[in-house]
């Protein structure tokens, strides 16, 4: 099965983002210098500042890149301000509801959604490549048990550019693709056996693709698993949420590293190593945390925020506010109508969803959290699903690659074919000390 090409279907796209033609002046040192304004398809207005220390000399300080637009993209579009956030043009609302995560990362990587021919192919393909190499049962031997998963997966995706060979092809890139999207569950899966000390399931082809991951997960050779259709559908809805999220800090290191044109298997890698980061990433398992600590010594949900309020206490209210959402997070808003859902149909307890619901409906309420626009993330709900279907709260961000993988692969797809793609280099303003004589060891 040969991948198609990435622009093979055009109609409805929106004009050129860099059709516009309007400009802003700077005055600096006496002189003017005209900026290009870029506009995008959703209106979205950017300086385009790529002459800026050519011609002026100067460059721009913004710490953190969170008024810096590093790449044209058309894979995802968020507007935090209204709760928006599409795949490729389509609501994420509509996708959750109507959509699998193999059609979604379709979708992502290549434009369009999949014909029924195409899905079906690509999901053959997919199910056909899960093994790992058995050599890779001695990889994880080697690692101590008491490994973060996260690290032993993102050193296991690197070692696969050892197996396979590079993708200098159109072919083999698409080879790449299927791999890593096959091989991850049954990477994950390892991981987690690996640091319980039980031996790691086969994969199965007669499982769909979250079915078969909650197989390798939790069957043993000892016990045979049933896998709970309704838990394998809101996995495959929880992936559909991660799938991406526009230049977040992992999307942006395997653009960087990716524009060195370094193996896409180690530039997944540096994604993974990202997103392990508990700002990034490890957030949701934050929230279980702190749900545990209220269940365990507040018992009370306003007893929390009073203290998450008070500008002396160290308390803090986990899962909610985003650096781009400043109104409910669209996904937050899905999770919430599965998470009741889920524990009643796996008899799980319900008492941290409790505390989670009567944290939003008394944050929403105080003005403290409203004027600073704190609304649930999903991180909070999230958490709360995984370790209801019996996730381990250290799996927590490993699921997050699982999801976030097709969206990574499809940056990594659009920067390749961009021909302004240019090797990642960002300038500084340097704050150490102006030239200085060395002095002798003898002589300090």
């Amino acid at each position: 099965m040969a991948e198609p090409g990435i622009e093979e279907k055009r109609k409805g796209a929106a004009p050129s983002a860099g059709a516009a033609q309007k400009s802003a002046t700077l005055q600096y040192d006496g002189k003017s210098y005209s900026l290009p304004i870029v506009e995008g398809t959703e209106s979205e207005r950017a300086l385009d500042i790529t002459r800026l220390r050519q011609d002026t000399g100067l460059i721009t300080l913004d710490s953190g890149y969170g008024n810096t637009g590093a790449c044209r993209s058309s894979i995802c579009f968020i507007d935090g301000e209204q709760g928006i956030l599409r795949y490729r043009g389509y609501p994420i609302e509509q996708l959750a509801e109507k959509s699998s995560f193999l059609e979604v990362a379709w979708l992502l990587l290549y434009g369009e959604l999949p014909t029924p021919e195409r899905l079906t192919g690509f999901t053959r393909e997919i199910t056909r490549h899960t093994m790992l190499h058995e050599d890779f049962r001695r990889f994880f031997d080697f690692m101590p048990k008491s490994a973060h998963p996260m690290p032993v997966s993102a050193a296991a995706v690197a070692a696969l550019s050892t197996f396979y060979k590079e993708a200098d092809t159109e072919d083999r890139v698409f080879r790449a693709i299927v791999r890593l999207l096959a091989k991850m569950p049954t990477i994950a899966a390892y991981a987690y056996k690996h640091s319980i000390g039980q031996p790691p399931m086969y994969p199965r082809n007669d499982l769909d693709y979250c079915s078969n991951f909650l197989y390798m997960m939790f069957a043993t050779p000892c016990e045979p698993y049933y896998v709970d259709p309704v838990v394998a559908r809101v996995l495959d809805l929880l992936l559909i949420l991660h799938a991406d999220h526009e230049q977040n800090c992992s999307t942006s290191t395997v653009r960087l590293v990716g524009s060195s044109q370094s193996s896409l298997y180690a530039t997944i890698a540096s994604g993974i190593s990202a997103l392990w980061g508990p700002l990034h990433g490890g957030a949701n398992q934050k929230v279980i945390e702190m749900l545990e600590r209220i269940a365990l010594e507040e018992g009370s949900a306003e007893v929390f925020l009073r203290k998450a309020k008070d500008k002396d206490d160290t308390t803090r209210l986990m899962g909610f506010g985003h650096r781009v959402y400043k109104s409910y997070d669209p996904r937050a808003a899905i999770l919430k109508k599965s998470c009741k859902e889920v524990i009643e149909r796996v008899g799980a307890s319900s008492k941290l969803l409790e505390i989670a619901m009567r944290l939003e409906e008394i944050a929403l309420e105080d003005d403290y959290f409203v004027k600073r626009k704190l609304y649930p993330n999903v991180d909070f709900y999230s958490g709360v699903i995984y370790q209801a279907i019996g996730i381990p709260v250290n799996m927590f961000t490993v699921m997050f690659t699982l999801g976030r993988l097709p969206g990574w692969i499809a940056h990594w797809l659009e920067m390749r074919k961009d021909p302004d793609t240019r090797i990642g280099r960002p300038r500084q303003v340097y704050t150490g000390h102006r030239e200085r004589a060395y002095v002798p060891l003898d002589q300090r």
